[in-house]
């Protein structure tokens, strides 16, 4: 299916072009139809499956139809509730490319900056406003922001929202907007108090899920690698000389393991930044882009400042830690090997994370591949430790640089072959 057959406008159709936008992901085919029926939604749905256009692209064409017919209500009209800075401004860029050929305006708002800008902006008038919880709420009390207005509602990444501790400001802003409206709901997982929140607030909902969370692609080639907690930060270095590596995405668990890990990567000579929540938001932007543009080489992160970012052609993903969730790692490697191109997740597993690799195996129902051929391999008694693992044989870990690249949606990516390396 291509979007010329979703029934969309013209001048998004357009912007998708120019974009270099074709086919569109299966939750893009599925909910775009539905948005634009006037249904609420519910998604079943992580990063990286093109959400971000599923209800961006119906948005904006609603919003311009209903100016276009005179029906238009004075205010902001369409609310996109998300839990981070960095996958908020991506939603914002994702706004801006699809309706450059709208008369619509947006905004962006979250907290770590400040207010003066954000607020400046209201006052100029604002039909489409991206928000996290916390700023937007006080803008509210402010009274810089009107939420009477709203038409269309949308509930971003909820589980998360759920993580980070924001149920409670999100039912709060809920109380804020009418009660007949529109609403999208998305989350990857859900767990029983984010299914009962969509029971609130959705009416009569048609449900899309794509990519359950226990799935990793197939284009990713996994690796387990066996090390003592001490040599990590020495495999670290070790792999990172072989100039197949472009980019790393490196996770850690605690913000103070990132900026270890990146002191150390430094001291080597390797080009690294690392972005958490400790950092300010001007570091963590400055950070990112750096990353983006290939500036810098890797970035080392946490998992909650990670939710969301999309990089075009990540080559890699390396957890320097295992997460204690194993749907975390689903999560983590799912950042390269997207949109159907090939990626590549290094893992390195010390004696204290045999549980997760057990949980983590279990939930994707295979074994991650051994590499034993490295220098820092563990001893043969620590390795004992692991034999009854299931193991198949390992993949080398070169990259493929020949990339099928398609589409995904707010995550800026293309459908088929192309020579561009336009991305977000």
């Amino acid at each position: 299916m291509l979007f010329e057959q979703l029934n969309l406008i013209e001048p998004i159709l357009k912007a998708l072009n120019t974009e270099g936008y074709t086919t569109p992901t299966p939750i893009q085919e599925q909910s775009i139809p539905i948005v634009l029926e006037r249904r609420d939604l519910l998604g079943c749905a992580q990063t990286g499956t093109g959400k971000t256009a599923a209800f961006a692209i119906p948005i904006l064409q609603i919003l311009h139809e209903e100016k276009a017919a005179g029906n238009a209500n004075k205010g902001i009209k369409a609310l996109i509730l998300t839990p981070t800075r960095e996958l908020a401004i991506q939603i914002d860029e994702s706004f801006a490319a699809y309706g450059k050929n709208l008369n619509l305006k947006h905004l962006v708002i979250f907290g770590g900056v400040s207010q003066g800008p954000q607020t400046n902006a209201l006052r100029n008038g604002v039909d489409i406003l991206i928000a996290t919880p916390g700023r937007l709420l006080d803008l509210v009390e402010q009274r810089y922001i009107n939420l009477s207005q709203i038409q269309l509602f949308v509930l971003d990444e909820a589980d998360r929202m759920l993580d980070m501790g924001f149920i409670h400001d999100v039912k709060k802003i809920i109380t804020k907007i009418p009660a007949k409206r529109q609403t999208l709901f998305f989350s990857a997982t859900m767990p029983a108090e984010i299914a009962k929140l969509s029971n609130t607030i959705l009416t009569n909902p048609a449900r899309v899920e794509v990519t359950p969370v226990s799935s990793t692609a197939e284009t990713i080639q996994q690796s387990m690698y066996f090390v003592e907690k001490d040599n990590k930060k020495h495999l670290l270095i070790h792999l990172l000389k072989d100039k197949a590596i472009q980019s790393a995405l490196v996770f850690t668990r605690t913000k103070h393991g990132a900026d270890k890990v990146v002191k150390e990567l430094l001291r080597a000579g390797v080009g690294a930044e690392a972005i958490h929540g400790n950092k300010s938001q001007n570091a963590r932007q400055r950070a990112l882009s750096n990353f983006k543009t290939g500036h810098t080489r890797v970035l080392v992160a946490t998992d909650i400042a990670a939710r969301g970012i999309d990089v075009d052609n990540l080559s890699h993903v390396i957890n320097f830690e295992l997460p204690n969730i194993p749907e975390t790692y689903v999560h983590r490697i799912g950042r390269t090997g997207r949109a159907g191109a090939s990626g590549i997740a290094f893992s390195f597993c010390d004696a204290e994370e045999k549980e997760f690799l057990r949980d983590i195996q279990k939930l994707i129902t295979t074994a991650v591949p051994i590499v034993t051929d490295h220098p820092y391999a563990m001893s043969d008694t620590s390795l004992t430790t692991y034999k009854s693992l299931p193991q198949r044989p390992v993949q080398r870990h070169h990259q493929n640089t020949d990339r099928n690249r398609s589409f995904r949606g707010g995550d800026r990516r293309f459908s088929g072959n192309t020579n561009s390396n336009r991305g977000n």
